[in-house]
């Protein structure tokens, strides 16, 4: 992507620019306020299971345009992990796949045998990746753990134990990759934020970025410590309330609007030195 004059904004998507899919109030505005400012966006997210298509698409519908190279997510750091070539068992959605495709890997989908003769056709691969996807059972995990356990590499897309919704917190892609992990007794590698392969990512993306936002301070604060910037916190229910930021935030507030408005309106306190440790 280009680089913008004022610098790029990392920012996630669920919980900060919707949940599950439906649009939070004000995004649009936000985005278009960064950019009329002159600041590149880039979004980055944690979850692997859809298409860059059906992310340019939800981001439309938020009234966001975004060109591909604008979008990254845990799927494209979770196959820079693996060499072209390789055979892989991907445990995930569509995006996964695609990733993997994209990457040149010999993606195959766990094989469905019949009850109790689960582990009949573990297929040898070179590795295992997991990410979030809603057709995760017993008959998947079996084979997932005896292929990782065979080959000795697990990959996570992320370790995000919940993912936010309308409704409150769902199982996230860590909670699936921690189940496989502990069938297998391995200890998986995870791509997306805040691990190196997606901090290689956005830093190849873009060469001077201003802030990170995000709803999940373990998550997009330590992401936001790697790259050595500003973390800004969207309080969309992931933490309880009252409960401690830590990272503490930069700027937080209820929703993208709020954030990006009290840092556009106070650009010095964005551009402060962080502190030491």
């Amino acid at each position: 992507m280009a680089e913008a004059p004022a610098g790029t904004w990392v920012v996630d998507l669920d919980g900060v620019v919707w949940l599950t899919g439906t649009p939070l109030p004000g995004v649009g505005e936000a985005v278009s306020e960064l950019r009329r400012a002159g600041f590149g966006v880039l979004f980055v997210t944690n979850n692997a299971e859809p298409t860059k298509a059906e992310l340019q698409a939800r981001l439309e519908r938020a009234g966001i345009p975004a060109a591909p190279e604008e979008i990254l997510s845990s799927a494209d750091a979770t196959a820079g992990l693996v060499r072209s070539g390789d055979r892989v068992l991907a445990v995930g959605g569509a995006g996964l796949a695609e990733a993997l495709l994209a990457r040149g890997v010999e993606r195959l989908d766990p094989p469905r045998t019949e009850e109790g003769r689960e582990l009949a056709a573990v297929p040898e691969v070179a590795a295992v990746a997991v990410g979030l996807t809603r057709a995760f059972d017993f008959p998947v995990l079996a084979v997932a753990a005896a292929a990782a356990r065979r080959c000795g590499r697990l990959i996570g897309t992320n370790e995000d134990p919940t993912h936010p919704s309308p409704e409150g917190l769902l199982p996230g892609s860590g909670a699936l990759v921690a189940a496989v992990a502990v069938a297998a007794e391995l200890t998986p590698v995870y791509a997306g934020k805040p691990h190196a392969a997606m901090v290689d990512l956005v830093r190849q993306r873009a060469s001077r970025i201003v802030a990170v936002v995000g709803d999940r301070p373990a998550t997009d604060g330590r992401f936001a410590e790697h790259l050595g910037v500003p973390f800004c916190h969207v309080r969309s229910g992931v933490l309880a309330p009252g409960e401690a930021v830590d990272p503490p935030p930069r700027f937080a507030g209820d929703s993208l609007l709020a954030v990006v408005q009290a840092a556009l309106a106070d650009p010095g306190t964005l551009d402060a030195p962080i502190p030491a440790g």
